[in-house]
């Protein structure tokens, strides 16, 4: 199984930092801003795979539900709990390739935004997501 610690981001890509111990753990994730939201992505490592040498699909989902709650934060600016997510695994990623992924709010009422994310390598898509968020008012503001 092919593996590098060179993580060797895109252009436009930065570290992203201030994450919790477990998703720290996972990384190294960078992260970009763009026109249209946001991108986060990944260079898979062989840590990050099954014994296929595959993307294991505990990882892939990990990755999209930051996706989603990033997506609820900057939407609502509120601090927000997963509480139903849906993934369809379309493809996968093997270590060396780049994953990388967005999301976006589809609908937030005072106590939930719902939510979808898509991962891909390239043009592979890889995962699909929906998601739903409980929003936690009480917390707003606070990152």
């Amino acid at each position: 199984m092919i593996d590098s610690n060179d993580d060797n981001p895109p252009d436009g890509f930065v570290p992203s930092t201030g994450r919790g111990p477990y998703t720290s753990h996972n990384g190294p994730f960078f992260h970009k801003v763009t026109d249209d939201g946001f991108v986060h992505g990944v260079r898979v490592r062989s840590r990050h795979c099954n014994s296929r040498g595959i993307t294991h699909g505990g990882m892939l989902m990990a990755f999209a539900d930051g996706l989603l709650g990033t997506a609820v934060w900057r939407a609502t600016q509120t601090v927000a709990l997963t509480v139903r997510m849906n993934s369809d695994f379309l493809s996968s990623a093997r270590p060396g390739e780049w994953l990388e992924g967005t999301a976006r709010v589809t609908r937030a009422t005072r106590s939930v935004a719902f939510c979808e994310a898509e991962l891909y390598v390239g043009a592979r898509p890889v995962l699909k997501a929906t998601g739903v968020f409980k929003l936690m008012r009480r917390h707003k503001g606070v990152a």
